[in-house]
């Protein structure tokens, strides 16, 4: 089928959506958007194919209102059936993965002209392993294996203090009934296995030693293998044109087999703002320095597991185990000498600046670089043995997965050691951010080393860009300051091949229906406690005359705390505050006072500045207490400032603005969410028209009428 056919198919299946009974209504936003999906879905090579593939890639912010999802799915997947592939649509969110698994994708089987089938891909640890969970019912688990080690007497820790060492805790009565209950529920069907549908939602401590686990699984060669809740997961994903995954489940399987080959599919980006961030904690590495006992367990059981197997490098694996933890201790040691001289300090974080690591550091590193390597490389051999072994000798499989299970979880650990010690000696043109975490446990001290690149533009370029062929990223934020030029530099889209833009404007009245108010306070909010008193007396006055629904976003706990705090008795009945109540209560109780046509006030943060759906009367008015800037301690954002001031650039103007505006226009978004609405919106910061940074940001903001308000209370229009 050649591309014009493919993409006339794909606009075909989107018209016939909406022009179903349903009620939908035709936009021509939307069917802009439709057209350039179905345009970069139609062309590129997939699969295997002996001269350089062509690629498609398309950057489209669709504004609020534009209704993006039905505008991306139907002619994606009318695309891919077209193509006899299958789609990916990944989100940063749960709620839009429940929103597209539990409404949009059913509702778009019943109307397209071919149906489809459809599931939501989860990770791997999401789901319980039934060899793990049997074996602690049974009475057979290690749990020094499982446990965080806490420090004990009897070692010697970085800097020459006791500490560092710790064997595991035995299973408590507790955890060992909560087992009980889940192979029950498992073995009766109440269950199916997934974390996320069990009644009483376990901690991390109690689900970690039961999860399935890439390391640790030995697949087909399990004695639980035909009745496996991942595996059962998998054939799920097979059978289906659709797959619906997350933006961190997607960068942690590029190179696996829980997704199609993004060479073979096409892929959907929605909620791509977010990208960036994610990717950035994805890339980022991680090791303790100081509790380290994991590591003879680890070298331990691989030697005796060599040992049974009869190979060769059973004879080395104690002595590499017991180098890797001294280099390991020396590193904290040269780190504690280097930062904390004189003992803790009130400041744990101690970042590392831009360049070679001192010789200190980087002789200690590059052993532990090395020693993991080969100590990996010694793993994966015994890995391959075993599982030679389960397949010639089927009848001792139990057995063997015990020993695989052993050294499979405990894996990961090394791999992350190996991934931080390259990164802390990483030395290109774009540098690594590095930094040390120091904390006390009673009378021990520990060190967390911690190494992340400082943008996660080279990254995604590599992992990402090199192996996709056809994708849409999509949100209603990807531009700052009225362009795209900040998030093609972050996501590494920039000078690419192939690569189109598009702003498909929302069909909102944004100067009939909104109305921005810019509040200039007379403190200065870089004075955080002046500032956060000026701001809440501004505050409570507006909140007063709210008759309906409104939502009040603040920057920081402390900055909440305060306007909690100004209260009086009776805005306080209005007001309901986040983590106060679970989510979903606090939406309901906010709905139901709005509907009873009482006036009702929500705090919230981050987590609340989006992704709220609150149309009409819910949210009549948005209060936006100071301009969202990242917390300034964030390690990665200060080396890379840092290295852009080395090289003579503005790290505020070029990094820190954009995302801001990113941020911001998020949290605008929140007022006008349909047609009807009628919203105001307060700004508390005087910097958003006092400001040439402040003049960049409103650009990025809707057409609403603007006006500010002097300290007097008078008010102009801007």
């Amino acid at each position: 089928m050649s591309p014009l056919d493919i993409q006339t198919r794909a606009l075909a299946a989107f018209d016939h959506v909406v022009n179903s009974p349903v009620g939908f209504r035709a936009r021509e936003g939307q069917r802009h958007m439709a057209e350039l999906v179905a345009q970069t879905f139609s062309t590129p090579t997939l699969g295997k194919c002996e001269e350089e593939p062509e690629r498609a890639f398309a950057v489209i912010e669709a504004g609020t209102g534009v209704g993006k999802s039905i505008a991306y799915a139907a002619p994606a997947i009318a695309a891919a059936l077209a193509r006899k592939t299958r789609v990916i649509i990944s989100t940063a969110t749960v709620a839009l993965q429940e929103q597209l698994v539990h409404k949009d994708l059913p509702l778009l089987s019943t109307l397209m002209p071919e149906p489809f089938t459809h599931a939501l891909a989860k990770g791997r640890g999401r789901y319980v392993c039934k060899y793990k969970l049997q074996r602690w019912v049974n009475g057979e688990a290690e749990p020094d294996l499982f446990a965080d080690e806490m420090p004990t007497q009897g070692s010697t820790g970085a800097g020459g203090q006791s500490g560092a060492v710790g064997s595991g805790r035995a299973p408590t009565e507790y955890q060992l009934l909560f087992y009980r209950q889940m192979a029950t529920e498992l073995k009766e069907h109440r269950w199916n296995g997934d974390r996320d549908t069990l009644a009483v939602p376990p901690t991390p401590e109690m689900w970690r030693p039961v999860a399935a686990e890439a390391s640790s699984c030995t697949a087909k060669h399990c004695p639980d293998y035909q009745d496996c809740t991942y595996f059962d997961q998998r054939k799920a994903l097979a059978a289906s044109q659709v797959i619906v995954a997350n933006h961190d489940l997607l960068l942690a399987t590029i190179n696996g087999n829980t997704l199609p080959d993004l060479s073979d599919c096409l892929l959907v980006l929605d909620e791509g703002h977010h990208l960036p961030s994610v990717a950035l904690n994805h890339f980022q590495e991680s090791t303790d320095l100081t509790r380290l006992r994991w590591v003879e367990q680890l070298a331990l059981r691989a030697r005796k597991t060599a040992e049974m197997l009869d190979l060769d490098c059973a004879v080395e694996l104690g002595g590499q185990g017991s180098a890797l933890k001294q280099h390991l201790q020396e590193a904290a040691q040269q780190a504690l000498a280097l930062y904390r001289p004189r003992g803790l300090t009130e400041e744990p974080v101690e970042l590392l600046p831009i360049g070679p690591l001192p010789a200190m550091l980087s002789q200690p590193v590059s052993e532990v670089l090395t020693l993991s390597a080969a100590l990996l490389k010694n793993l994966q051999n015994i890995s391959n043995a075993l599982r030679t072994q389960m397949k010639e000798r089927p009848e001792d499989a139990r057995e063997l997965s015990t020993h695989y299970v052993q050294l499979g979880v405990l894996a990961p650990k090394l791999e992350a050691v190996q991934s931080w010690a390259a990164l802390m000696l990483l030395e290109s043109e774009v540098p690594a951010a590095r930094w040390f975490t120091f904390g006390q446990y009673g009378e021990f001290m520990s060190i967390t080393a911690s190494a992340s690149p400082i943008q996660p533009a080279s990254a995604l370029r590599h992992k990402l860009w090199g192996k996709a062929r056809a994708v849409v990223i999509t949100s209603a934020t990807l531009t700052s300051c009225g362009n795209f030029d900040f998030f093609l530099n972050e996501t590494g889209l920039r000078g690419l091949d192939n690569v189109s833009t598009r702003v498909v404007s929302s069909p909102f009245d944004f100067a009939r229906q909104g109305h921005l108010v810019a509040v200039e306070t007379q403190a200065d909010p870089k004075r955080a406690a002046d500032f956060n008193q000026a701001m809440c007396k501004e505050l409570m006055s507006d909140l007063a005359q709210v008759e309906a629904g409104a939502l009040v976003l603040f920057t920081s706990r402390d900055q909440m705390r305060t306007a909690v705090d100004s209260l009086s008795g009776s805005l306080r009945h209005r007001v309901v505050v986040q983590n106060d109540l679970p989510r979903q209560t606090l939406l309901q109780r906010h709905r139901d006072r709005v509907e009873r046509g009482e006036a009702s006030i929500i705090f919230g943060m981050q987590s609340f500045g989006e992704g709220l759906d609150l149309p009409g009367a819910l949210c009549e008015s948005v209060f936006i207490c100071k301009l969202p800037f990242a917390p300034p301690s964030d390690p990665v954002s200060s080396a890379r400032s840092q290295w852009l001031r080395s090289k003579g650039r503005d790290p505020f103007m070029e990094l820190v603005v954009p995302a801001v505006s990113i941020r911001l226009a998020q949290w605008v978004g929140r007022a006008i969410r349909s047609e009807t609405d009628q919203a105001h919106v307060y700004c508390y910061d005087r910097r958003l028209i006092q400001t040439s940074f402040g003049q960049r940001l409103l650009a990025g903001l809707p057409p609403f009428k603007r006006q500010r308000r002097n300290p007097q209370g008078q008010v102009f229009d801007l």
